[in-house]
């Protein structure tokens, strides 16, 4: 059956008139697209690669207090709202331990507040000591 004098499907019709057989038209295809995946592949693993390199490089560069509280000095200092007073050197131990202590009270568990706010306030705590302790053995 045809169309306009052109036949409807592919079949035997196709590979007598133009001299290419089905199947290998669709080996073609299936190997071309295999080595375009394949490039592609390759490429985003040395993209991968090369960016998990340059991270490694800079959680390297992360100091040991940093890494064992899981807190940066500023996120410590927002957590005990010392970010307005500056410098955590010129802050001192006593207004840490203040701000601490009132913290530590408002989120308790048993007044309805938050354990977790809680452990946050006590992490927050540790590595403002930590970061004092670390200038002070420099010193």
């Amino acid at each position: 059956m045809s169309f306009y004098g052109t036949p409807i499907g592919i079949g035997p019709q196709y590979s007598l008139r133009y001299g290419i057989s089905l199947p290998k038209i669709l080996t073609q295809v299936v190997i071309a697209s295999t080595q375009i995946f394949g490039r592609a592949f390759v490429e985003a693993y040395k993209n991968v690669s090369a960016s998990a390199a340059a991270n490694a490089g800079a959680r390297g560069a992360m100091d040991a207090a940093t890494r064992n509280t899981g807190m940066t000095v500023d996120e410590a200092e927002l957590i005990l709202n010392l970010k307005k007073a500056g410098d955590v050197h010129a802050v001192g131990r006593e207004e840490i331990m203040k701000r601490y202590e009132h913290l530590f009270k408002a989120n308790d568990p048993a007044e309805g507040g938050s354990f977790y706010l809680q452990s946050k306030i006590v992490r927050a705590k540790e590595r403002l000591e930590m970061e004092l302790d670390k200038d002070n053995n420099k010193q």
